[in-house]
């Protein structure tokens, strides 16, 4: 780390680049919160930047800086330094531990649905530091681990085991059953292993132990799949970017450099069995005019826009990719009291980007831009996989075995 933050030349491109910089002038920016800092920060020192947890995690100083800098990496590290010295809110610990949160409010959904709506609770929530500005997101009794064990191709020479991280096994489950039986139509075989939250959460929320024993755990059942001829596939872009970059990184779990290497965004990997000639899909129109968001974790992973790539190939669908804007929730951050105001300000200004281009739809990657930008441009919002399920026409003819 000391050779990545004196790379820093102080140019500064970094805070123009930072959305929580624009908005909430508590944060000091990338630069000072980061290497700036990072030179008078030791080790035997309790660390005071109380301001530090501020800092939304989007990523977009790292893909900013031009002379190889991980700002958000520092800060993140010194995050959770704060989080171990420190007493950390209710909001953070709930967060942090989301996964058995959303088992928990799984099984007990028509009850937990219905109470989070109620004025009086969401008072609650707000005494323990939760944000209710924007509805918390539906949760569903038959969630998509529930039929973990459906069985599609048994036999194909390309074998997949599917990530599918927390929000679309508790929260969305139907876009879920629709990238397994996508995958499967491509002629994969489609595995989807048994698998805990990414990690992301806790580590987001200052807790890394956490987010380490989830990742030890991730990373043992899917280094056992990769070592049986397995890719692995996600398609939340959170959880990929955690599994791609966080695993061999800042967590350093067994096998991490193995997941990182074998690990693919959903889109991606379409379109990579497309340019090796495995798969040969036929497009049918889809007469529709689409906003895309470009999720900030998706332009970190450094993988380009594998789903605008596939949009060019749909006869009829009039796409308008949106990159400039981060849309402020940033997964558990917006749904933090003490984050609202940004996470609200940031969201009108990337929902007024999406109304300029009057679409018939929103489409993102991550389920929480299409929450946030659903919910301030009031309108529908979709899947990238839910607009390529539209288009097939013959699913893939596989010219490979």
């Amino acid at each position: 780390m000391e050779s990545d933050f004196q790379h820093c030349i102080r140019c500064t491109i970094c805070v123009e680049n930072c959305p929580v910089f624009r908005v909430n002038p508590e944060f000091p920016g990338p630069k000072q919160a980061g290497p700036d800092t990072e030179r008078f920060r030791c080790d035997e020192e309790t660390s005071l930047d109380k301001w530090i947890g501020l800092c939304s995690q989007c990523k977009r100083c790292e893909v900013a800086c031009p002379y190889g800098v991980d700002p958000a990496e520092i800060i993140l590290r010194e995050q959770l330094t704060y989080g171990e010295k420190h007493f950390r809110p209710l909001a953070n610990r709930l967060f942090a531990n989301n996964y058995y949160l959303g088992a928990f409010s799984s099984a007990l959904a028509p009850l937990v649905n219905t109470f989070a709506s109620l004025r009086f609770i969401q008072k609650i929530m707000n005494v323990v530091g939760l944000s209710t500005y924007m509805p918390f997101p539906g949760f569903y009794v038959h969630t998509l681990r529930r039929s973990w064990r459906w069985k599609g191709r048994r036999n194909s020479s390309r074998k997949v085991a599917f990530f599918y991280g927390c929000f679309l096994n508790y929260n969305r489950p139907d876009i879920g059953r629709g990238i397994r039986d996508l995958l499967a139509s491509l002629g994969l075989k489609v595995v989807m292993p048994k698998q805990v939250c990414c990690g992301l959460p806790a580590l987001g929320n200052g807790d890394m132990r956490t987010a380490r024993k989830f990742a030890r755990r991730n990373a043992e059942i899917l280094a056992g799949y990769i070592d049986k001829g397995y890719d692995v596939v996600y398609a939340c872009t959170s959880c990929g970017h955690t599994l791609t970059h966080d695993y061999p990184g800042i967590l350093n779990v067994p096998a991490g450099k193995k997941i990182a290497e074998n690990t693919y965004n959903l889109n991606e990997y379409i379109v990579k069995l497309i340019e090796e000639d495995h798969i040969d899909p036929e497009f049918g129109p889809v007469p529709l005019k689409v906003a895309y968001h470009i999720p900030c974790h998706l332009r970190a992973s450094a993988i380009g826009y594998p789903a605008a790539s596939l949009f060019e190939k749909i006869p009829g669908l009039e796409c308008h990719v949106l990159d400039d804007h981060c849309c402020g929730l940033s997964g558990s951050y917006g749904f933090k009291r003490k984050n609202q105001g940004t996470a609200i300000k940031l969201g009108r200004t990337a929902a007024a980007e999406v109304r300029a281009c009057d679409p018939d739809y929103i489409v993102s990657d991550c389920g929480a831009c299409r929450m946030q930008l659903g919910h301030f441009a009031d309108l529908p919002v979709l899947d990238p996989s839910e607009i390529i399920i539209r288009s097939l026409i013959r699913p893939a003819k596989t010219t490979k075995k």
